[in-house]
């Protein structure tokens, strides 16, 4: 394997992510170091990079090569797992000096990606794993790694604000929290069909947002988009409409799912609209993210036909 870069983690709120709140949420502590990839090349030789580039002996980085190919767990693991590839942080002094001082020098790992043989759709030639399937083989390894500060479905804006003020992660008592919060959702790809995370930057939201969105108030409180279809867009609901279509059209086929999800979308907003304008005394609803929502219900309660 080659030195691959990392990916651009985004901004959230923009188009590269849009809709990344909308399912399983891992919301992750953003820590405040340098850069870091280890990987084995063909021959099995342990090889790291840091951002941009791919590190030596001689061209390291802060000593992280001189860590990584001296470290006794990295050996181990890539023994037994040479397909995989780490990324992670290796915390030495940047902007933010407030972490434990035992922190210090470490490598914590916040992704591991698997290398394949052939692209997907996306261009890509590889995959992310996701955090319940390396957290167990990492902890296994001795490795250390970032765990999320929450997972979180459907998550609202006020959710993910108040994350911040609980990303304590290897900071100091009493020292302020970290750097920020990275969101990640596992089956979540953007209008490029890329595998893309998104973060908020701590002292970015306190300069620019705060004014203008406002302190959240509850923190927990479910988006209204996912408490209408929680409560409106029923099994019964859903079933109802898919058996009113076999009818129809005299069996299933499936160039029907569009008008499934669709039909559907209608029903909800057509019978129910002023039900839940009324119950939620009167709401701001993105209608997209409902629509989104509702057809993310349809295929898990109609899964035998996806």
């Amino acid at each position: 394997m080659d030195f691959k870069k990392y990916q651009h983690v985004e901004r959230y709120g923009t188009s590269e992510v849009e809709g990344i709140e909308l399912g399983e949420c891992y919301i992750f502590p953003k820590i405040d170091g340098t850069n870091g990839s280890v990987w084995v090349d063909e021959v099995d030789d342990i090889q790291c990079g840091s951002r941009r580039r791919h590190l030596t002996e001689e061209q390291d980085n802060a000593n992280f090569w001189h860590y990584a190919v001296s470290s006794e767990e990295m050996k181990t693991f890539f023994y037994n797992h040479p397909e995989l590839r780490l990324f992670g942080e290796w915390l030495v002094p940047h902007s933010l000096k407030t972490y434990q001082q035992n922190a210090w020098k470490k490598f914590y790992i916040f992704d591991v990606v698997e290398d394949l043989p052939e692209e997907l759709p996306s261009g890509e030639k590889f995959r992310y794993l996701s955090y319940a399937e390396y957290q167990p083989i990492l902890e296994s390894f001795g490795l250390e790694y970032i765990p999320p500060i929450k997972i979180i479905n459907n998550a609202s804006y006020e959710q993910l604000i108040a994350c911040l003020d609980h990303n304590s992660f290897l900071i100091e008592d009493g020292k302020g929290y970290g750097e920020g919060i990275v969101i990640k959702n596992y089956d979540f790809t953007n209008r490029y069909g890329r595998t893309t995370w998104a973060k908020i930057v701590t002292n970015e939201f306190k300069a620019k947002h705060s004014r203008e969105m406002g302190a959240p108030t509850q923190e927990g409180k479910q988006m209204v988009e996912t408490e209408i279809v929680e409560e409106f867009c029923t099994e019964t609901l859903i079933r109802k409409t898919y058996a009113k279509i076999l009818v129809e059209q005299e069996g299933w086929q499936s160039q029907y799912i569009p008008q499934l999800l669709n039909t559907v979308y209608y029903e909800l907003v057509k019978e129910d609209c002023w039900n839940f304008v009324k119950k939620h005394k009167n709401p701001s609803i993105n209608f997209k993210t409902l629509l989104t929502l509702c057809q993310k219900k349809t295929k898990t309660v109609l899964a035998e036909v996806f």
